[in-house]
């Protein structure tokens, strides 16, 4: 498309492109099917723990807090799976995704990205240490993960103990300035950081 407009033949009648499709893998240009799949289901997921731990904070104890709390331990488990999986499909495209500019402003998102996975991995790992640690059962979407001992193992409890709720707000700040910057970018910048992973394809370079 150059932008400009020309009228149709009487001959034939007027066609138009078709959109471009997502490919599944990502390119040089976007994310593809499967990276966006992976982004925006845990970044729902994410929304809500943190929904559920604030209005905890809110309201206290109600059925509400209870249902949302209840729902905590199992989505936090699959958020682990998703980010393990993301990481693996990051590796396998690794030379074929956007990459990021040379310039400060590309080395700090770097940085960014970084420490949000690490912090997404670290965060349920923790947690999952502390319920092995626990003696108490727990079973996530019908799955058993582990079994009633009763016995506390306090090295496997304490790290999750110390850190999970501090560790958890320094990941909600990251999300949140990750968001901002990203919309910066749609709005201010206009350089179409964004449709990366939320816009349609990108056209091919070459």
């Amino acid at each position: 498309m150059n932008g400009k407009f020309s009228a149709p033949s009487p001959a034939s009648p007027q066609t138009s492109e078709p959109a471009k499709k997502l490919p599944w893998r990502d390119t040089e240009n976007t994310y593809g099917l499967v990276s966006r799949l992976l982004h925006w289901a845990m970044a729902l997921l994410f929304g809500w723990q943190f929904m559920g731990m604030a209005i905890k904070l809110i309201v206290g104890r109600s059925p509400l807090t209870a249902f949302l709390v209840g729902t905590h331990r199992p989505l936090g488990l699959l958020l682990l799976t998703l980010c393990v999986a993301r990481i693996l499909w990051a590796l396998y495209n690794r030379r074929r995704r956007p990459r990021y500019d040379a310039s400060a402003t590309g080395r700090l998102a770097r940085l960014g990205h970084i420490a949000l996975y690490v912090l997404m991995l670290l965060i349920p790992s923790l947690a999952l240490l502390r319920q092995f640690g626990s003696g108490k059962a727990f079973s996530a979407f019908g799955l058993p993960i582990t079994k009633e001992t009763g016995v506390e193992i306090t090295w496997m409890t304490a790290p999750a103990d110390l850190l999970h709720g501090f560790l958890a707000w320094c990941l909600l700040a990251l999300i949140a300035g990750h968001v901002i910057m990203a919309l910066v970018h749609h709005y201010r910048l206009k350089d179409g950081i964004l449709s990366r992973m939320a816009g349609s394809a990108a056209p091919s370079q070459g």
